[in-house]
């Protein structure tokens, strides 16, 4: 009877660490099953990027983003947050509830993000935040102002270094070609003296080069003209003050070739409406063998931005000068 006993007691026991066992594995299964939910719905969960962000906006600038999803969802709640340089905390913009964002640069350095909310509320997907950078180049006190119009005393003008101009630089005489600047011919002939046809000729003129990418690298320059490359070292060789028949002033910085084995033009010539060391953003270029006679040069100016830059924000930056 005993044995019969213990025979039943260890049965029953065995049958209490086989459902332990199970639960166990049960429950690990079902917390292996969460994770991979929670795992799930982190990768199925859409990825907003914020497009149309510029490389820089000048004090006053239209600012256009637009948020966009990496899927499509039937969910169309969304809030814009903006949160202001040094700060810690995140305030909704009032009245950007779409996925565009519009607004106007007024202080460097606010962080803009786009939020889209699920129907309970909870939120769907979120970007990474867009930083609003302000450069206004040439300053906002009158004397600025002034140099930037070509008003300024000889005093005022003082030497560059060529890494001034450092980068990889895109003429923008294909912009011209392609319409995308017609825009700003259309904007200049509003309070003009010419029509937009007679500007973009103008430009045309001005803007005309076969060097379509230019870089500059520690007084190394290279030219690139139909896919192919020219390049040689530069040094400083003084700069020039321009009178122009409006009445207004310019000034070359101007570099010499001192690479005997390069086919590079003999000079460079800078102007970017600037008279004193500081990083350009963009500029105008003459080249030539004869420093005197490129001085003499003032109806063909090619026209150089940074190659980072598209055609809205080459527009957008026309615009504000």
């Amino acid at each position: 009877m005993k044995k019969i006993s213990l025979f039943i007691c260890l049965l029953a026991f065995s049958v209490m660490l086989a459902a332990c066992q199970s639960t166990e594995e049960g429950s690990a299964a079902n917390t292996n099953a969460t994770a991979e939910v929670e795992e799930t719905n982190v990768q199925e969960a859409g990825k907003i990027t914020v497009e149309g962000l510029g490389d820089h906006y000048h004090t006053g600038d239209k600012i256009e983003l637009t948020a966009v999803l990496s899927e499509e969802v039937d969910y169309d709640h969304w809030h814009w947050y903006t949160k202001d340089s040094g700060q810690s905390e995140w305030k909704a913009a009032s009245g950007q509830e779409a996925e565009t964002f519009t607004g106007e640069a007024t202080a460097d350095g606010i962080e803009i993000k786009a939020t889209l909310y699920d129907n309970n509320h909870e939120v769907y997907a979120e970007s990474e935040p867009v930083t609003i950078v302000i450069d206004d180049h040439h300053g906002h006190d009158e004397a600025s102002r002034n140099i930037n119009k070509g008003i300024f005393t000889d005093e005022q003008v003082q030497d560059r270094e060529l890494s001034d101009w450092e980068g990889d630089w895109q003429s923008v005489y294909p912009y011209l070609l392609a319409g995308d600047l017609d825009e700003v011919y259309e904007h200049k002939a509003q309070d003009g003296k010419m029509t937009a046809e007679e500007y973009k000729e103008y430009y045309n003129t001005g803007y005309e080069t076969d060097v379509e990418r230019i870089t500059i690298d520690n007084g190394h320059v290279t030219f690139f003209k139909n896919g192919q490359k020219s390049e040689g070292d530069y040094e400083y060789d003084g700069h020039e003050i321009l009178t122009y028949e409006a009445g207004n002033r310019g000034v070359r910085f101007i570099y010499k070739l001192v690479d005997d084995n390069s086919d590079m033009p003999q000079y460079i010539q800078f102007s970017d409406h600037l008279i004193y060391p500081t990083d350009s953003h963009h500029y105008h270029l003459y080249w030539g063998d004869n420093r005197e006679e490129l001085l003499k040069e003032v109806t063909n100016w090619p026209t150089y931005y940074p190659s980072s830059y598209d055609s809205k924000a080459i527009v957008r930056d026309l615009l504000a000068h």
